[in-house]
């Protein structure tokens, strides 16, 4: 392929790139986000989305043979400036982003209204792109038909989520919306609220999540609020065993999702 390098990182494309990194509010506006690593953009790419734009640290670039002629190739320093973070495999794409409404679970291909007695998880007010991330990776892995994040304090496309998410971002169809309007949608719908929570609680495995369950998860710090206490059909826990009263909310997450998983291939 005839090569154009960027060697500038002032260039126009690069500092777009850098900014989409750093800026939600330019990732709502322009409906545009970053994924490095070849194999995020891989996971990208087989969910669906359009990849935009493809930046090649130059050493990788012409070491593969495959890469479009409309790809672009940077130098090492570049590069450095455009990453997020350490050891991305010398490729970073931007992509589009996709709808996130409550609607869009009931579209093809999410499996959602294929389901008898769908599982979803919802967190309330998530702020740790991290946190949110591993709930993903673990939602993915659990085979969960959704995920509802409800009046969120981080965004979708966070770098950090699609880091910690290892291409569980893509794959999970998650939906952004209001705590109201996620209770209206579960209630309307049949599905059971089990809420996360230490007090007037059952131990989470004596409830039965093999009927349609939504697992609905608060902050670390506050909880839920009482929105979600008061819609709910049943609230449970967790036992805490030893001197600490609470475990980080993917780990909660991951050991609730799991219970609804073993259940459920024990009544099949």
């Amino acid at each position: 392929m005839e090569e154009t390098i960027i060697t500038s990182v002032q260039n126009a494309k690069i500092k777009h790139v850098v900014a989409l990194q750093q800026k939600s509010s330019l990732r709502r506006e322009e409906g545009l986000f970053v994924v490095e690593g070849q194999r995020e953009i891989e996971h990208c790419k087989a969910c669906g989305y359009e990849v935009v734009e493809t930046f090649w640290r130059k050493d990788e670039g012409e070491r593969r043979k495959n890469i479009s002629s409309s790809d672009i190739l940077v130098t090492s320093q570049v590069y450095e400036k455009m990453a997020y973070r350490g050891s991305t495999e010398g490729v970073i794409a931007v992509v589009k982003c996709k709808e996130h409404s409550l609607s869009s679970l009931l579209l093809p291909p999410s499996s959602f209204l294929q389901k008898q007695a769908p599982l979803v998880v919802v967190l309330e007010s998530v702020e740790k792109p991290g946190n949110l991330g591993a709930i993903l990776r673990s939602a993915e892995a659990a085979g969960i038909d959704a995920l509802i994040v409800c009046d969120p304090l981080t965004d979708m496309y966070n770098p950090n989520v699609i880091r910690a998410s290892i291409g569980g971002v893509f794959c999970v169809p998650t939906a952004v919306c209001t705590s109201q309007e996620c209770i209206a949608f579960l209630k309307e719908r049949g599905i059971k609220i089990l809420t996360a929570q230490l007090q007037d609680s059952y131990e989470y495995y004596d409830y039965d999540m093999t009927q349609g369950t939504a697992i609905v998860m608060g902050t670390e710090s506050t909880g839920l609020t009482n929105q979600w206490r008061e819609a709910a059909d049943a609230h449970i826990r967790i036992p805490m065993l030893g001197r600490l009263d609470s475990l980080n909310v993917s780990v909660s997450a991951a050991i609730l999702m799991y219970e609804a998983v073993r259940q459920r291939r024990v009544k099949s």
